[in-house]
């Protein structure tokens, strides 16, 4: 049976060893995978890790300021770059989901190089799950920090050598080790986000444009949705657009928005969450009226398999 907490302690001096007296980094997002491995990884080398966030500009609203938050109330600093530029260049004219997953990922790799190599640091700490790697030898879907050869790290192709501490672990076995560790109730139980963040909510091509509109919404999905017992919920941009009309009747053709609500264990299959109708009707109400060019609003009631969770 799995031991949280006789995990920490191995876990610890694993990193401790396998680092020795070089400098690491740590990229972290604020989700619970990557500020676990973080916090592992400070536990095991102090100063000698060093902590950074790159704002992609795919991120939840606020995620910066979250995750400098959490980590100095637990006394750790994070180092804030903001690479959006980057990013959306990279981006830009892309629409298959594939591909965008595999620019996604080039495009951190490189920069968290460049970064790293700044620091002086030659080892990496990530945060990869074992789910992470099933999906991608199963080629369900890319995930940005595997790649296709298992075993192989993006990262190793810079010459740093990769320590991933977490990558036998399922995702609710991550939260048990966050808790042993004292990580706040809002890391511990915060609902996942995909490596390429909003960039694979946005159907089609992405841009900064539209990359707001699905912030916004996802933003409105998480807040009504906060009480309710699921796995994930969220907001994906369409690339169509539907006729509506306005408040004065006028006519209008604007963006849909699909919602998602999935219930799961380890991310392998998932259920549709059956949620209040009052609750679903107010998440709709919401987009429609804050977020703008938005004229319709649909529920995904598709289980996993055979559909994914994401829909890129």
């Amino acid at each position: 049976m799995f031991n949280p907490e006789n995990f920490v302690k191995e876990k610890i001096g694993w990193i401790r060893e396998e680092v020795g007296d070089r400098i690491a980094v740590a990229a972290v997002s604020g989700g619970v995978d990557s500020t676990t491995t973080a916090v592992l990884g400070f536990r095991a080398l102090g100063e000698k890790l060093k902590i950074i966030f790159l704002d992609d500009g795919l991120m939840r609203e606020g995620e910066s300021e979250t995750v400098v938050n959490v980590f100095r109330k637990m006394g750790m600093d994070v180092a804030i770059f903001n690479v959006q530029e980057k990013f959306f260049e990279a981006l830009k004219g892309k629409i298959d989901p594939e591909e965008k997953r595999k620019i996604f990922r080039e495009t951190f790799y490189q920069v968290l190089a460049e970064i790293a190599k700044s620091f002086g640091a030659e080892c990496l700490l990530q945060g990869t799950i074992a789910a992470d790697i099933v999906e991608t030898v199963k080629r369900v879907k890319t995930q940005h920090n595997v790649l296709e050869q298992v075993g192989i790290n993006p990262m190793e192709k810079y010459g740093f050598k990769v320590i991933e501490p977490l990558k036998e672990l399922y995702k609710h076995q991550v939260r048990e080790v966050a808790k042993i560790l004292g990580l706040p109730e809002e890391i511990c139980n915060k609902r996942p986000f995909p490596g390429p963040g909003l960039a694979i909510r946005v159907l089609g091509e992405v841009t900064p444009e539209k990359i707001e509109i699905v912030r916004k919404a996802t933003k409105i999905v998480e807040e009504e949705t906060k009480k309710i017992s699921c796995f994930q919920s969220f907001a994906v941009l369409l690339n169509d657009k539907a006729t509506g009309v306005s408040e004065n009747g006028e006519r209008i053709y604007g963006n849909i928005i699909a919602l998602r609500v999935v219930r799961s264990k380890d991310a392998l299959t998932a259920k549709i969450n059956k949620i209040p109708y009052k609750t679903l009707e107010k998440i709709v109400k919401r987009i429609l009226k804050e977020v703008p060019n938005v004229v319709r609003v649909v529920y995904d009631l598709t289980n996993k398999p055979p559909a994914t969770i994401e829909w890129e």
